[in-house]
C-alpha cells in the first residue's frame, strides 16, 4: 500500500511538473541587446544572397527617397475576412485587421495581426534585387483610396507602379481573394534595355521581438520565426537567437516556407514550385527582426517581361486552412504548414484528439459540449483500465484493517512487514500497483488535451454556456476549478485511506494543490477534468459498492 500511494503521488507530481514546464518551456520575448553587424545585410536594409542565385543578383538595389510616414499614400482593401492597409512605400502591407476574430482584451474591436502604428511593428515587405530595381523602401505610384470585393467577384487586385530606372519598368501586383487569408504578391518586370537581366526577388516579414499579450492570461507561448523544408522539417527560431547570431536553419532548399508565429496566428511566405530558394533571418535594428526568402527570377531578355510571385498567408491558425491555404486551388502546396499548431512531442496523440474534438463540434455546434462528448469517449476507451484500477482500490479498502494490524505487529521489522504485506496481497489477489498504472497511461492523453485546448485558435473566444464565454481562458469566477477540487476530494474519500498519517495528509492536500493550479488553466481543460472526475466517481462508487456488497454476502 505504501508503494502504491508513493507512486500515485509521484504520478500526480509529474503531471504538475509537466504542465508547469509547459508554461515555462515556450520562449520568452527576445532581449533587445546590441549585437555585431549582421551578415548579408546591406546598409539600405535590403537582403542579398550569400551566393548568387543568378548572374546579377549581388547588385544592391537603388533606394528611392523615403517620405515621412504621415505623408505616405495608402490603400485600404476590404475582403470578407480582413481589412488590409497597403503603403506606397515598397507596397508593404502595414496593417491587417481580421474581421472574424476579436481583440484579446477588447471584444468590441477586431484583432489586428499586422500593424505599424504605435509601439508595435509587424509588416509584410518585398522587393527586387538588382540595379535599377525597386526594393521595399522604394516609393511606388499608388492610387490611394478604398478597394473591396465587388458583388459576385472572388478577387480584388491592387497595382502599384515603381519609378522607371535603367530601362526597367516594374509593377507590383497584390491580389486579395474571397474566403482566403492568402494574398498573392507578384512583380511584372519589363526589360526595355539592350541586355538580358536575371534578378532576384525577396519576400520578408519584419516584426519587433515583443510577444503579444498572453491569450491565456498566464501562459507564455512561442513567438518567433518558423521555417519548414522537407529535408529538416519544422524548425522554430527565437528572436533572441537571431539577435545573438545563433539561429540555425537550412539556408537553401528547393522547397519550403518561412514565417512568424505567435499564439493562435501566423504569417508566412509560401513559395510555390521547386526553384532553389534562400532563407534568411536577421536583426534589423534594436528589437526589430526580419525573416524571409529570396527567389530567382527567370532570365528576362531585352524587350520581354518577366514575372515572379509568392503567396503570403496572414491569419489565424485554423487547422483546416493551414492544411489547405488556397481553397480555390487544390494543387497549392504548403507541406508542413499545419505544424505551426505546435503540440510538441505529444503531436501523435494531440492531433487525433483535435480531429475527434472537431468532429464532435461539427455534430453538436458548441465547443464546450464537444469537450464533454470527447471526455465521455476517452472515458469509455479507458473503461477497462479504470475498472481494473477501481477494483484494486476497492479490494484495498477491504484489506485496510488487516494492513493496519500488520503494521502494528511488524512496525519495527520493515523486511518482515513487507513480506507479510506481499503475502496478503497474493492471498487476496490484489495488485498493489493496479490503481496507479492506468493513471500512468492516461497522463499523456490529459497533457495532450491540454496542448490542444491551449493551441487551437478554434477555442479562442469560444463560449460554452452561462459565465463561460471563452474556453481558452480561465474561468472568470473560478466556479469550474472549485467544482473540480470538490470532485477530487470526493474521489479521495472513495479511495482507501493510507495507514500512514503523513501519506493520508498528503492525499487530502492534493485536491487543494490541483484546485490552486487549475484556477488559471483554460476553462475548457477544467471542464474536461470536471466531467472526467464525475464519470470516475460514478464508476468507482459502483465498483466499490459491488465488491464490498459481494464480500459482505460471502461473509
Amino acid at each position: 500500500m505504501d508503494s502504491q500511494r508513493l507512486i500515485l503521488v509521484l504520478i500526480l507530481t509529474f503531471s504538475l511538473v509537466m504542465l508547469w514546464d509547459g508554461w515555462q518551456r515556450q520562449h520568452l520575448p527576445a532581449q533587445s541587446a546590441a549585437v555585431p553587424a549582421e551578415k548579408n545585410v546591406t546598409p539600405t536594409g535590403v537582403p542579398t544572397p550569400t551566393t548568387s542565385l543568378s548572374a546579377s543578383s549581388s547588385a544592391v538595389p537603388v533606394v528611392g527617397p523615403v517620405a515621412p510616414a504621415a505623408a505616405l499614400a495608402k490603400a485600404i482593401v476590404a475582403t470578407d475576412l480582413y481589412i488590409a492597409e497597403v503603403s506606397a512605400q515598397g507596397g508593404d502591407i502595414v496593417r491587417l485587421e481580421l474581421t472574424r476574430h476579436k481583440a484579446t482584451s477588447d471584444m468590441s474591436k477586431n484583432f489586428v495581426l499586422l500593424e505599424s502604428g504605435g509601439q508595435h511593428i509587424y509588416r509584410a515587405q518585398s522587393g527586387l534585387i538588382g540595379e535599377g530595381l525597386p526594393s521595399h523602401k522604394t516609393m511606388f505610384k499608388l492610387a490611394p483610396g478604398s478597394y473591396s470585393l465587388a458583388e459576385g467577384k472572388d478577387r480584388v487586385e491592387l497595382r502599384l507602379e515603381a519609378p522607371e530606372a535603367k530601362g526597367l519598368s516594374v509593377s507590383k501586383v497584390l491580389t486579395f481573394h474571397r474566403g482566403s487569408y492568402l494574398i498573392d504578391v507578384s512583380y511584372e518586370i519589363g526589360n526595355k534595355g539592350t541586355e538580358a537581366i536575371a534578378p532576384n526577388a525577396y519576400f520578408q516579414l519584419e516584426r519587433d521581438g515583443t510577444a503579444p499579450p498572453s491569450e491565456t492570461r498566464m501562459v507564455q507561448t512561442f513567438t518567433g520565426v518558423a521555417l519548414y523544408t522537407e529535408g529538416e522539417k519544422y524548425k522554430k527560431i527565437t528572436f533572441e537567437d537571431i539577435a545573438k547570431d545563433k539561429a540555425k536553419f537550412p539556408p537553401k532548399a528547393n522547397n519550403g516556407w518561412i514565417g512568424i508565429v505567435q499564439h493562435y496566428f501566423v504569417s508566412a511566405w509560401l513559395p510555390q514550385g521547386s526553384a532553389e530558394r534562400e532563407f534568411f533571418v536577421r536583426k534589423v535594428s534594436d528589437n526589430l527582426y526580419s525573416a524571409g526568402v529570396i527567389l530567382p527570377v527567370a532570365n528576362i531578355a531585352p524587350g520581354s517581361t518577366g514575372t515572379i510571385s509568392a503567396p503570403l498567408f496572414a491569419g489565424p491558425q485554423e487547422q483546416g486552412r493551414l492544411k489547405s491555404p488556397d481553397p480555390s486551388n487544390p494543387g497549392f502546396v504548403a507541406t508542413g504548414f499545419d505544424l505551426v499548431v505546435d503540440y510538441g512531442w505529444l503531436t501523435m496523440i494531440a492531433a487525433p484528439l483535435f480531429w475527434v474534438l472537431e468532429w464532435f463540434h461539427k455534430l453538436i455546434g458548441n465547443w464546450g459540449w464537444a469537450i464533454i462528448a470527447l471526455t465521455v469517449l476517452i472515458k469509455a476507451a479507458f473503461f477497462p483500465l479504470s475498472a481494473a484500477s477501481y477494483k484494486s482500490m476497492a479490494k484495498m479498502r477491504l484489506v485496510m484493517p488487516k494492513l493496519t494490524r500488520l503494521k502494528e505487529q511488524y512496525g519495527d521489522d520493515r523486511a518482515k512487514l513487507n513480506q507479510e504485506m506481499m503475502e496478503l496481497y497474493k492471498k487476496e489477489k490484489i495488485n498493489p500497483l493496479g490503481g496507479c498504472l492506468p493513471i500512468v497511461v492516461q497522463i499523456p492523453v490529459f497533457i495532450s488535451l491540454y496542448w490542444v485546448l491551449l493551441g487551437s485558435v478554434e477555442m479562442r473566444h469560444a463560449p460554452w454556456l452561462g459565465w463561460i464565454q471563452d474556453l481558452s481562458a480561465k474561468d472568470p469566477f473560478f466556479i469550474l476549478p472549485l467544482v473540480m477540487g470538490a470532485t477530487m476530494l470526493i474521489q479521495t474519500k472513495l479511495n482507501p485511506t493510507p495507514p500512514d498519517p503523513i501519506q493520508a495528509k498528503v492525499m487530502m492536500f492534493m485536491p487543494i494543490v490541483f484546485t490552486g493550479m487549475f484556477l488559471f488553466f483554460p476553462a475548457g481543460l477544467v471542464l474536461y477534468w470536471v466531467v472526467n472526475n464525475l464519470l470516475s466517481i460514478a464508476q468507482q462508487w459502483q465498483i466499490t459498492r459491488m465488491i464490498e456488497g459481494g464480500k459482505a454476502k460471502a461473509v
